[in-house]
């Protein structure tokens, strides 16, 4: 048994940095062309072309979800690609609020990117991938869409509503040959987890999760690469929870 993606194209939203960059790093070593989205614009004007010189097999585009005009033309493109393998939406973002203190921006911005987004991007690939009789799709939900913390009832509105769309989506493609899964990390090492976590929370969460740390982003791609592979022939509608095992614990 091999991993390889080389002749397959690999759409991840969210891609510049966190799990979304470790994705499509581990993705590149495995041979994908790889359609890559951001929201930084110049960031994004330097990855393309760092790309381009390197000759890399991917494509970086200026992406953002909170804004219905960055989407639409987004959606526009990917609706011209005749082949896309694999999507994963990873974008995502987050809003630590007491539900007193919460915003009616925040509801409106934290669902659009969260929920909405990747609605419309299985919405715009669905033909694509049911033309071409292949497909993987992997939305990246969260614990808190299994379990919830105070200051999180947006962002997990947006987490319990992700597998609802994974389980009804994945029950119209299967016989398409297309497998819809979610992935749920825990308690994850990246830049929105220091933000939103002091040094002392960390140390505390560590010590609450049964392995000992919080997780890395390469433990998160280990598991949406083997979903999104050929060995992944029949599992789909699932929502595999990656967190060390907290929520057991």
């Amino acid at each position: 048994m091999k991993l390889d993606f080389t002749g397959k194209t690999v759409l991840i939203t969210g891609a510049t940095r966190g799990i979304g960059k470790q994705l499509a790093d581990d993705f590149a070593l495995l041979g994908a062309s790889l359609i890559l989205t951001g929201t930084d614009k110049k960031k994004i004007d330097e990855l393309n072309k760092d790309a381009k010189a390197k000759r890399l097999k991917r494509s970086y585009y200026a992406v953002d979800f909170s804004d219905a005009k960055s989407t639409s033309n987004f959606l526009k493109t990917l609706e011209k690609i005749e082949q896309i393998d694999v999507c994963i939406n990873n974008a995502g973002i987050n809003r630590l609020n007491l539900i007193e203190d919460a915003l009616e921006k925040d509801w409106d911005d934290i669902t659009t990117v969260n929920l909405k987004a990747p609605f419309m991007v299985i919405h715009s690939i669905a033909k694509t991938m049911k033309k071409n009789g292949y497909g993987r799709i992997i939305n990246i939900g969260s614990i808190l869409g299994k379990v919830s913390r105070p200051k999180r009832s947006v962002y997990s509105v947006t987490k319990f509503g992700i597998h609802g769309l994974t389980m009804a989506v994945s029950l119209e493609l299967a016989r398409f040959g297309i497998l819809v899964n979610t992935v749920s990390p825990g308690f994850i090492l990246t830049d929105l987890t220091r933000k939103n976590l002091t040094d002392a929370e960390r140390t505390q969460l560590a010590k609450e999760i049964p392995v000992g740390r919080l997780g890395t982003p390469e433990d998160i791609s280990r598991v949406v690469i083997f979903l999104a592979s050929d060995l992944n022939t029949y599992l789909t509608g699932k929502n595999i929870v990656v967190d060390g095992g907290f929520i057991d614990a």
